[in-house]
């Protein structure tokens, strides 16, 4: 089924560098307290941009050049002022989280760093960074969420679009061979920076340490608690090692030995897990949770196949609604762009003092590249918000 992921969700982008007084790159020097643009009279700030920016390139914007780092500010402050109408108009329909909701989203950022509450507190000071930027950025997500939902709550989907759908799209409805897994990693290197408190730093560490954790299971401990504890893969320990389903093709190109898609495919039982393995520079084991050997066609009665169109129907609907809350927002909204209009002014710096010296400037082979901007290229992309680096 088609995700159809919804305009401005509350995501969670690491932050590896904050700017929050302005900042010195691609040959130009900003400042932080100028307004880049008015929504309905509120000003956003130039420094909101910069953060973004460095929130989107990973804290090194020092690759761009003058003209990429202009594009991404356009970019970047187009996804702002589109937040900002969306929320203003979430403040007139009162549709604003409470206090409660927000905690909740701030918690939520807590968990998904792997930190303490104390560390995150302790980094959240050591980024010049308050909480009540978080919290206000909680508060704006979860605001517009709301105002979408209050929008796409009336979706009602009919039986006759369902079959429709089934009929109309046959290749979805097959059911392939294939295995669902989990697993446990161990990487030999340095992984700290990503908040993984159990980490292994060298090939020894890392084999003592996948060793015990076999042991660990062999006195039946549970496989998804143990992921949760001490696997390192940071994309897969909050779902407690779960990978999802995957065929031998995948397997294959994932560089699984092929002794493990043999047993996997094989003689291991749903619930059994692989020794240690090493591939990848990574040490990993795995457990089978599901396997499927061969090929069925699914009918609508098939377990959880109408709930499943139904949603796609649903999110598609989603994205259309989105996107026209979205537009006639922006028709209501009195906005004034600062940044763009001091570009057009001062096209020999567009609109930047010139930087100091030893900086940076774009040279005339740089120019003729296109800009490979770290700021998303949709008009309806969704704005990053403010969440706590795990490593400095």
């Amino acid at each position: 089924m088609r995700n159809i992921a919804k305009l401005f969700t509350l995501t969670c982008l690491v932050i590896s560098s904050l700017v929050v007084n302005g900042c010195s790159s691609g040959g130009a020097v900003v400042e932080g307290n100028q307004v880049a643009a008015t929504v309905n009279g509120r000003n956003i700030m130039l420094a909101e941009v910069e953060r973004s920016i460095n929130q989107q390139a990973g804290g090194d914007t020092s690759k761009f050049n003058q003209l990429q780092m202009a594009q991404a500010r356009l970019q970047v402050l187009d996804t702002l002022i589109q937040r900002e109408v969306m929320f203003q108009r979430a403040e007139r329909e009162k549709v604003l989280p409470t206090e409660q909701q927000i905690d909740g989203a701030i918690a939520a950022q807590k968990q998904n760093s792997g930190m303490t509450s104390e560390d995150f507190d302790k980094r959240l000071k050591e980024q010049n960074l308050s909480m009540e930027v978080l919290r206000e950025e909680a508060r704006k997500e979860l605001a517009i969420a709301a105002l979408q939902d209050k929008y796409s709550g009336k979706i009602d989907i009919s039986d006759r679009e369902v079959q429709e759908y089934y009929t109309s799209n046959p290749e979805q409805f097959k059911s392939e061979p294939g295995v669902n897994l989990s697993m446990i990693v161990v990487d030999p290197q340095d992984n700290s920076s990503t908040g993984i408190r159990d980490d292994a730093k060298n090939d020894a560490d890392a084999k003592l340490k996948i060793d015990n954790i076999y042991q660990q299971l062999q006195g039946k401990a549970d496989f998804a608690t143990v992921a949760r504890a001490r696997s390192e893969d940071v994309n897969s320990v909050a779902r407690g090692g779960d990978i999802g389903f995957a065929n031998q093709d995948t397997l294959k190109s994932n560089n699984f030995p092929a002794d493990v898609i043999s047993k996997l495919f094989g003689p291991m039982q749903i619930g059994d897990y692989t020794q240690p393995v090493f591939f990848n520079a990574r040490w990993y084991i795995f457990k089978l949770a599901d396997r499927r050997l061969t090929t069925e066609n699914l009918t609508l009665d098939s377990p959880g196949v109408r709930q499943k169109i139904a949603q796609a129907l649903t999110n598609q609907r989603k994205q259309i609604l989105n996107a026209a809350l979205l537009e006639t927002a922006m028709n209501e909204a009195r906005v004034v762009n600062n940044l763009a209009s001091n570009m057009l002014q001062n096209p020999g710096n567009l609109g930047l003092r010139p930087a100091g010296a030893g900086a940076t400037s774009s040279s005339p082979a740089q120019a003729q590249q296109p800009a490979a901007s770290p700021a998303a290229t949709s008009p309806a992309a969704t704005s990053s918000p403010v969440t706590i680096n795990p490593s400095k």
